[in-house]
């Protein structure tokens, strides 16, 4: 009742749980394809070291992210960096299936084409290569993760928080499944990149009016005016 008591609370509330399947998606097909070049030993441990270090980013991240956009000039920051993820999502979302196939395999360890291999037969990474690509990987997808809900929840604490520990929760119990749902229901990640494409459109607009009004501010107090 309280959702539809505020129609603002309830929009922020279904932005939240886009953006987290989406980017929780994106980020488990990144590690699955990281991990789908090695060797069937070596694979899921790979794919846990990439879940449990997405999930601790998303802890510390989420903590520091919330502090630093309440600081002038960095929301409109993170608006122009959301941005840079609606591009890189749109190219993701063009580039060819078998990408997002091959992931989806290494991810459920099963040979879901039917093509005698699980992932790429091709062995191109070691295990530390591969660890180390997902780790980078991570610490972007995670920041991403949670610029986004912060920027579309920051005005409701409790959605705020509630889309953190959603985030987690599925990066960290359910990566896999969001993966495979999301290669399934294409719709569902455009409809998410036209959320997050919003919230860093906003975050933009707002950011850059606190500026102005931060320069405009600090002007006439220097001039003695106002």
């Amino acid at each position: 009742m309280m959702f539809f008591a505020d129609p603002g609370m309830l929009g922020a509330f279904v932005q939240v749980i886009l953006i987290d399947l989406v980017l929780a998606g994106d980020n488990a097909v990144v590690i699955g394809l990281a991990a789908a070049s090695l060797e069937p030993s070596m694979r899921r441990k790979a794919i846990i070291y990439g879940i449990i270090a997405a999930t601790v980013l998303r802890i510390v991240l989420a903590v520091l992210t919330t502090q630093l956009l309440a600081m002038t000039g960095l929301l409109l920051a993170g608006g122009l960096l959301l941005l840079w993820v609606c591009w890189k999502m749109w190219q993701e979302l063009r580039k060819h299936a078998h990408l997002r196939a091959v992931a989806n395999e290494a991810l459920s360890d099963k040979d879901l084409g039917r093509d005698g291999h699980v992932g790429e037969a091709a062995k191109t990474r070691n295990f530390r290569q591969a660890v180390t690509y997902i780790l980078v990987a991570d610490v972007s997808m995670s920041l991403d993760n949670v610029l986004a809900v912060a920027g579309a929840a920051r005005e409701y604490p409790l959605i705020l928080a509630f889309g953190l520990v959603l985030s987690v929760a599925l990066m960290g119990l359910t990566a896999s499944l969001i993966a495979r749902l999301l290669a399934k229901y294409h719709w569902i990640a455009y409809i998410g990149l036209a959320v997050i494409l919003f919230v860093a459109l906003r975050m933009i607009l707002e950011g850059g009016e606190e500026v102005l009004e931060q320069f405009f501010g600090s002007a006439m107090a220097a001039t003695g005016t106002g």
